[in-house]
């Protein structure tokens, strides 16, 4: 019941914590010289978002925010509308491609990194682990209590 109480109490603050993203910085209007970012971005911007040159008002940086968080929803749901239609075989051997690139992909991260940043790296992989554990533990709970009330 903990667990679950945290998982909800993450889902109900991460669009709080999503606005409170600095003015400046991000995608919409700011240097993405930051750790997540790599320097340069955006193929010629030289580390500024698409939307940097456009001195955009606070409102709008809002507004273009939510259409990108839209149009990301609406490109989820086309994927999962086409991954659908694909035999349970040909689903499971896509996911488990994904996975192998993904986990590819961290490996070649944590073998840039020094020994002391590896083990902050493991440590944050260790609680994502743990908070992915917690939301499908969350999300199972939900649908049970979604069967109780028919």
């Amino acid at each position: 019941m903990r667990k679950t109480l945290i998982a909800l109490m993450f889902a109900a603050a991460l669009p709080t914590v999503a606005m409170a993203m600095p003015q400046d910085g991000g995608p919409l209007g700011g240097p993405l010289d930051g750790p997540r970012h790599g320097g340069q971005m955006h193929g010629g911007m030289h580390g500024k978002g698409p939307y940097s040159q456009l001195d955009l008002t606070r409102e709008q940086r809002e507004q273009i925010r939510k259409i990108m968080g839209e149009q990301m929803h609406e490109r989820k749901q086309v994927v999962d509308k086409y991954l659908e239609k694909l035999s349970p075989a040909d689903q499971k051997a896509m996911k488990d491609e994904i996975a192998a690139n993904h986990k590819k992909a961290e490996s070649d991260v944590r073998a840039l990194l020094k020994p002391e940043q590896q083990k902050q790296f493991d440590e944050i992989q260790k609680k994502r682990a743990e908070r992915r554990a917690e939301w499908a533990e969350f999300k199972a709970w939900k649908a049970q209590q979604a069967q109780k009330a028919q």
